[in-house]
């Protein structure tokens, strides 16, 4: 079976065919870095990342491009000139690239914490601007864009009377209507000065207050929202490029925008498979800043945020989010991740059990042929899910049966030997393969360098020798501050002792 995608621009599952195999173009619309990065973006960087494994694993090589948005975040549908880093750029005294550092730095700390794999390249607005010029220049020439009083603006209806003729209107992707559209557009700043309600901007004239400005044939200024992923996704991937991803909140109407302009100015459709996840929502709601309950990555980390009843770890927060299939809403909730925490613990332990414990004898035929058979059909489905538009939530769901086939062994409830060693060897190594390499789940351990365990160890032998000189007092300390930073010690049978975390 081949990696089936759902195509948003089809509304169909389709086998992902690259246009020049084994090379894989993928772009991802990134962050707008003028402020933290909360859970919400979680979701598709998560997605994208498996999706990127996923590919990398099936022998394509491929060019993952995700971009930063550091030139503001021009709203169509709101504050249309607003520049949001400028803004908070004032807000918190800073220069404006300083502050595009700083929440730079903060979103690549917290994608390394989820485990994510940097992209192949990630390019910036403000490194593109050259580019975005020329492509505005070009559209221009072709009659789809108009100047007037310094900003430009992308002629929606003209396109669309045109290319509704070839097939692809105005709403290809979104499926909406151009007249409703324009029924249900809300009066902006500059309304006015353009010809339809639905036109937006390609560049914008820079009012004497604004910060971030750039010289242009059309005067001072600075460049549309949509024409920076265009510009960047034509100049790394090429005119056609096979995977244009982002959340469903960019449907419309970023990526609508955004094959406007290419098709217009590369005169093909930018990507063959637009792939949208969905949104992470906290009672039903969609998650935001204009709803003002974000819960940033960085308070989840650290459990700070008052919606928080703890902090969790981040392979818990992607583990929650794996859950879940990437086009299915996801909804927040303390006790859906504190499920979500035990449930990977129990995943965690049992695979690590696994791998370094289940030993079995070479040739050895199932002493249970019918759990043999059962168990070569839940692994040797966890590649048929993903193929089937990344459906991770099956593939975990298989897992969570195999965990209690693993316990079973493990507590010797079932012999070693209940399965054939060639079984034993397959599931292994698709654990291995799925729970690490694709999935990017790891110990939440892992990082320390031994460093944790080492401390612990410490502790545990200081404790001992407390015990052994009858210094209770000592002895309990330990033990009780252990319990509160959520360490549990258990003395064994044989005299030693053991923790559990969590």
């Amino acid at each position: 079976m081949s990696l089936k995608i759902y195509n948003s621009l089809t509304r169909q599952k389709e086998t992902f065919t690259p246009i020049n195999p084994p090379y894989a173009g993928m772009y991802v619309c990134g962050p707008t870095v003028s402020g933290e990065s909360h859970l919400g973006h979680a979701r598709p960087y998560v997605t994208f990342d498996v999706l990127y494994r996923y590919l990398l694993h099936n022998g394509y090589k491929v060019r993952y491009v995700r971009n930063l948005t550091d030139a503001g975040h021009f709203e169509e549908e709101g504050r249309e000139a607003e520049d949001k880093i400028s803004k908070k750029a004032v807000l918190e005294k800073l220069e404006p690239m300083e502050l595009v550092q700083k929440y730079t730095n903060l979103y690549r700390w917290a994608m390394d914490r989820l485990n994510n794999l940097p992209p192949s390249i990630e390019p910036t607005a403000t490194g593109h601007i050259v580019e975005q010029i020329e492509m505005i220049k070009k559209i221009i020439a072709d009659g789809y864009a108009y100047e007037i009083n310094g900003s430009v603006y992308f002629d929606v209806e003209k396109y669309n009377t045109d290319y509704s003729q070839k097939g692809q209107p105005y709403g290809i992707l979104s499926g909406r209507v151009l007249e409703e559209q324009i029924e249900s557009t809300r009066d902006l700043d500059n309304q006015d000065e353009k010809r339809n309600k639905s036109d937006f901007a390609l560049w914008k004239n820079a009012p004497p207050e604004h910060i971030m400005r750039w010289q242009s044939p059309w005067g001072e200024g600075f460049p549309g929202w949509h024409i920076e992923c265009s510009a960047m996704s034509t100049k790394y991937l090429g005119e056609e490029f096979d995977i244009h991803g982002g959340g469903m909140d960019l449907q419309f109407p970023h990526h609508e925008c955004e094959i406007a302009q290419s098709t217009v100015c590369n005169h093909k459709m930018p990507a063959r498979y637009w792939m949208h996840n969905n949104m992470i929502t906290i009672n039903g709601r969609k998650m935001g800043k204009s709803y003002n309950n974000v819960i940033k990555l960085s308070e989840l980390f650290s459990g700070s945020h008052p919606l928080l009843e703890q902090p969790y770890h981040p392979m818990t927060i992607r583990f929650f989010i794996l859950q879940s299939h990437y086009r299915g809403t996801l909804d927040f909730s303390n006790e859906a991740l504190q499920a979500s925490e035990k449930a990977l613990k129990r995943l965690m332990e049992a695979v690590e059990w696994a791998l370094t414990n289940w030993v079995v004898k070479e040739a050895q035929p199932a002493a249970d042929k019918t759990l043999d058979g059962k168990v070569q059909k839940l692994v040797h489905e966890f590649k048929e899910f993903t193929d089937d538009d990344l459906n991770t939530a099956k593939v975990l769901a298989n897992m969570f049966e195999l965990v209690s086939v693993i316990n079973s062994v493990k507590d010797k409830h079932l012999p070693a030997n209940a399965l054939a060693s060639e079984t034993v060897m397959l599931l292994k190594k698709q654990l291995k393969l799925f729970v690490e390499d694709i999935f990017g789940l790891k110990s939440e351990r892992e990082g320390d360098d031994g460093k944790l365990e080492g401390v612990l160890q410490l502790l545990i032998d200081i404790r001992k020798e407390a015990k052994g000189r009858k210094d209770f007092v000592t002895s309990d300390k330990i033990r009780n501050e252990l319990i509160a930073l959520g360490i549990q010690l258990k003395d064994e049978k044989d005299g030693g002792m053991s923790y559990t975390i969590g």
